[in-house]
């Protein structure tokens, strides 16, 4: 799918703040996929469509969770968490985009999980950094993003999970699992 008709589709389902986000987050996958040797068509790609649920009622997310297989235990954690798996299946069912490294990007560019591939890396990081964004930490990963992916992946990981910690929010645990796998695994 072309970038402009891509942006379209998105556009529609998206507030104009998100939809800015989400050239930023194209922007910034691009680059990193250039820099640490993603596809880059598949970055741009993942990229636009990563949000592309945010905006769906809950209900209709919940629905969708249930009836998709999902894992269940999505429901027992915060919402912000649906969007990514949902937005997956969307992705395919109403965008037509079938492939499986663009959709698992999508996927899991919220919560993560072990053995992430470069391209899931990519959006998930590119979602985290995108020069819209402006929260405590954000600079350090920008700058650790510079030089390693996975040590700025683990600076964002940390970043998130000790945010909820802080608001006495719970941590999915694919999150702890994502974090644990990436130091497992970390460049020495």
């Amino acid at each position: 799918m072309e970038r402009e008709k891509a942006l379209k589709l998105v556009k529609e389902q998206l507030t104009e703040h998100r939809y800015q986000h989400t050239l930023g987050v194209m922007e910034t996958a691009i680059s990193l996929a250039g820099r640490y040797g993603a596809d880059e068509k598949k970055a741009e790609l993942a990229a636009i469509f990563h949000d592309y649920a945010k905006f769906r009622p809950k209900e209709e997310m919940k629905q969708i969770i249930k009836e998709q297989g999902f894992p269940k235990d999505l429901l027992e954690y915060n919402a912000e968490l649906w969007h990514a798996p949902v937005g997956a299946y969307l992705t395919e069912t109403e965008a037509g985009i079938t492939d499986r490294e663009i959709l698992d990007a999508i996927r899991y560019h919220t919560s993560g999980r072990p053995g992430m591939s470069i391209l899931e890396k990519v959006i998930y990081l590119a979602d985290y950094i995108e020069p819209g964004r402006h929260f405590p930490g954000v600079d350090e990963v920008r700058e650790l993003a510079k030089e390693s992916l996975d040590k700025a992946l683990i600076k964002s990981v940390q970043n998130t999970i000790l945010f909820l910690l802080k608001k006495n929010q719970m941590v999915y645990p694919e999150t702890f699992h994502t974090y644990n796998d990436l130091i497992k695994n970390q460049e020495a």
